[in-house]
């Protein structure tokens, strides 16, 4: 079983809150960290921008992700919402135990 970290930007910490809140009920993933305040640098509709944002960051089983990503988009505000992952390659054993028990238990 292998499992992957997300890395997610939202606009507000409300918009954060709430999609940390469904992701985690509509067991997709087994935890997420929000961070606060952090600056984004980039371009869009053929501009630099820079916002303030904030951060989701967790963790869920590699297996979930197409449905991770869909629900995000389903849900997120942003036309293109960031949502990009990358496999978990060690860690506490008890711990990545504790992410396959949590994810998809529905």
């Amino acid at each position: 079983m292998s499992r992957s970290m997300f890395y997610i930007t939202a606009e507000s910490m409300e918009d954060a809150e709430q999609l940390a809140k469904q992701l985690v009920e509509d067991r997709l993933v087994a935890c997420v960290n929000v961070i606060p305040k952090i600056k984004s640098f980039f371009y869009w509709e053929g501009e630099a921008q820079s916002e303030e944002e904030v951060l989701l960051f967790g963790k869920t089983k590699t297996e979930t992700v197409s449905k991770l990503v869909e629900r995000v988009k389903e849900l997120h505000p942003y036309d293109v919402p960031c949502v990009v992952t990358w496999e978990m390659k060690d860690g506490n054993p008890d711990f990545l135990k504790w992410i396959d028990d949590e994810v998809n238990q529905c």
